[in-house]
């Protein structure tokens, strides 16, 4: 008997694209896929490319465990496509670097590698993340902490209304710690949706 996933915590339909959805992270189901994911050479900057699948598991066993930080495996249309990770930056290195306001939640995004390119795919995935996120009545701001060499996602961030703030050593890089508060997401979903 085939074990069953967890539900489901957020939805959405997009027209042309279908349904996106964010469940949680299964350990057993699901770190086959995210190791196949993480070891490609686009995700560098996960900073496993070299991990073994028993590595995988062991690092979001830690994020599962966590009380701060949570994993959540996005699908499109009923198949995995992208992973997102939600943490509280207080309990986080990011959060020794700025002062951490109430309502902050901090976000990391990987989407999988596409069968077949699908335009507009990835702000799809982005926005679906980020509808998701401010859904929780308590997040007033959304944190990130891209590589100052990842230029892509740092202008996907930018397009959908994260501003930079400056850049932070890490522990495992040197970012560009960056937000987005509601209303900036607001008006530039406004400023997408009118092309």
């Amino acid at each position: 008997m085939t074990r069953a996933l967890p539900e489901p915590t957020y939805r959405r339909f997009v027209a042309g694209l279908g349904t996106f959805s964010l469940r949680p992270f299964d350990l057993a189901e699901d770190v086959t896929t995210l190791h196949s994911w993480v070891t490609q050479p686009y995700a560098r900057y996960w900073g496993l490319l070299t991990a073994s699948v028993a590595d995988v598991h062991a690092e979001y066993l830690r994020i599962a465990e966590s009380e701060h930080h949570q994993a959540f495996l996005g699908e499109h249309d009923g198949r995995p496509a992208f992973l997102m990770e939600r943490y509280e930056p207080a309990y986080d290195a990011v959060g020794r670097t700025y002062d951490v306001a109430p309502g902050d939640i901090g976000m990391h995004v990987l989407v999988g590698p596409p069968t077949a390119p699908i335009p507009g795919f990835t702000g799809a995935v982005f926005e679906t993340i980020m509808d998701s996120l401010f859904s929780d009545p308590l997040v007033d701001r959304v944190v990130v902490e891209p590589d100052v060499r990842n230029v892509k996602i740092q202008a996907l961030n930018a397009r959908m209304g994260f501003r930079k703030h400056s850049v932070v050593r890490l522990p495992d890089k040197q970012a560009w710690l960056s937000f987005c508060t509601r209303d900036q997401y607001a008006d530039a979903h406004r400023m997408n949706e009118a092309g």
